[in-house]
């Protein structure tokens, strides 16, 4: 019976982790598409193609969410997570592309966004 327990609680957990990896790439795939005009010409001329990544970002946040819910039963947990880690891949994305700073303003919103995600994942 405990062994059970802790293989299904392991489960859960790989699940839930499985729902963040996928926010996380669809999340830099946003940012690409997104911000990728700011970057690159080629991307600003070419609006068209840039706007193709929404299928796949599309399907991804679709299935996160699927994952997340199904984990937590709840859906406010997936979005505030998802909101969360887009804001912290927002962050490392504009500091990788575009060399911004990490302001202090910056780095508390981060915090605060870190906080949401570690409230929704670890406080049952």
């Amino acid at each position: 019976m405990m062994m059970q327990v802790i293989i299904t609680l392991h489960l859960g957990n790989m699940k839930l982790l499985n729902g963040i990896g996928i926010i996380i790439i669809a999340q830099i795939i946003s940012f690409i598409q997104l911000q990728g005009q700011v970057k690159w010409p080629w991307a600003k001329d070419h609006p068209l193609v840039m706007m193709l990544f929404g299928l796949p970002i599309g399907y991804m946040f679709i299935k996160s969410t699927g994952i997340i819910n199904e984990v937590t039963g709840e859906t406010w947990p997936g979005r505030l997570i998802g909101q969360g880690i887009g804001i912290i891949m927002f962050s490392i994305m504009s500091w990788i592309m575009f060399r911004e700073p990490l302001t202090i303003k910056t780095g508390v919103c981060i915090a605060l966004a870190l906080s949401v995600v570690v409230i929704q994942i670890f406080w049952k």
